[in-house]
């Protein structure tokens, strides 16, 4: 049989999604800025689609920007940010154990002269208000913190992160990544106090390419791509009416019945755990119970390096990730693991370590399946790596 436990990676696109998707694709094929007919048609499913997903926030409409995924809404988050109050101040927060898509554009500005703070996390992956607080300066303009942890579950206190930087300094906008988060959490942007979040469709089963960046009314922003000024200026080029159509169904879709696939998850989650953690030398990282997101779990497996377990499992279509699947990117130079370096894991326990990932689709099934080829090959890949 067949076990995707990646789901963290990507998501296989809804039926009701890749229907919408279609049928924009081949039906309803009008440029959305044409004045006729066809692009009046066009227009009016991605203002649907916008009004769904707004709806999924309790936001307004006109806060709603689609993107091509949660990398672009990172950046236009902390770079448009950034180019915008920069006469305000150039200090910027963020933390130890945030996705590359925060990371790297933050690398970019050091280099303009921006100066970033990294807030560090316990071994749970759980940041510290005290910390945060003691971060935040007059000329601090923006906090990046990811509302969950794409390589071990952790949760974040956004809502207490908020009222903190609100309350320290009024001026400071409040960016969360919430691409793991949004789907599995009902998040409402004004009442976290968050002024930027950003989500990308491929994690909630819509199609890659993607996504959209919630911008409350009056935050100060900048776009950071420049062309026919669509989307009110803020992100231009022609929009992506099909990916609009099929995002809107699969937030929508995301959000039915979300306390029955949250419980759902949660017993998958501990199935596994219960499962893997009796085998000799397996060890869960992070959070426990209810602390941690429902669908992600950190395995190390000692003696056995995370790309040979990887592909041992393969072998039996099982999928799994190497850490985040953007970090093992094949085209990138591998690197070490910022979340598990910054949570304390021994430098051989990072190379050891993978991700496994739910859905609401995965099955106990598939669960029981990876804990039984686990079972069964760790100690054989064990034997093999000592020769």
């Amino acid at each position: 049989m067949e076990a995707y436990l990646d789901n963290s990676a990507t998501t296989r696109c809804s039926e009701r999604a890749a229907a919408y998707m279609l049928k924009a694709l081949t039906e309803q094929y009008g440029n959305p800025s044409s004045l006729h007919g066809r692009g009046k048609e066009a227009e009016d499913i991605v203002r649907e689609a916008r009004a769904r997903i707004a709806g999924t926030l309790k936001a307004d409409e006109k806060e709603i920007f689609f993107t091509s995924g949660g990398t672009e809404s990172n950046n236009l988050a902390i770079c448009g940010t950034a180019l915008a109050n920069k006469r305000t101040g150039k200090h910027i927060i963020t933390t130890g154990i945030e996705h590359a898509s925060v990371l790297a554009p933050l690398e970019f500005l050091k280099e303009q002269g921006f100066d970033v703070t990294y807030l560090g996390a316990d071994k749970d992956g759980r940041i510290s208000l005290k910390e945060l607080h003691g971060a935040i300066r007059e000329d601090t303009i923006l906090v990046s913190i990811m509302m969950v942890n794409n390589e071990i579950g952790a949760v974040e206190p956004i809502a207490e992160a908020g009222k903190v930087i609100h309350a320290a300094n009024p001026k400071t906008l409040f960016h969360v990544d919430a691409i793991q988060a949004y789907g599995k959490y009902r998040i409402f942007p004004k009442r976290l106090g968050v002024d930027l979040l950003s989500v990308s469709g491929h994690k909630i089963h819509a199609p890659k390419g993607t996504g959209f960046l919630y911008i409350r009314e009056k935050a100060k922003i900048r776009p950071i791509l420049f062309g026919g000024g669509q989307q009110r200026g803020m992100r231009s080029g022609t929009e992506n009416v099909p990916g609009a159509a099929a995002l809107g169904e699969a937030a929508s879709e995301s959000y039915e019945d979300l306390d029955t696939k949250t419980a759902h998850l949660y017993a998958l989650r501990e199935r596994f755990i219960d499962g893997a953690g009796q085998i000799e030398g397996v060890t869960i990282n992070g959070p426990e119970g209810q602390e941690a997101a429902p669908h992600i779990v950190s395995v190390t497996v000692d003696g056995v390096r995370s790309e040979v377990m990887l592909h041992a499992l393969e072998e039996k279509q099982i999928y799994v990730s190497a850490g985040s699947a953007c970090a093992s990117n094949k085209s990138a130079r591998p690197s070490a693991s910022r979340t598990l370096e910054c949570i304390g894991l021994p430098k051989r326990a990072q190379e050891s370590t993978i991700r496994v990932s739910f859905c609401a689709e995965t099955t106990d099934k598939e669960v029981d399946y990876a804990v039984e080829e686990m079972r069964r090959v760790i100690p054989f890949l064990r034997r093999y790596t000592r020769k």
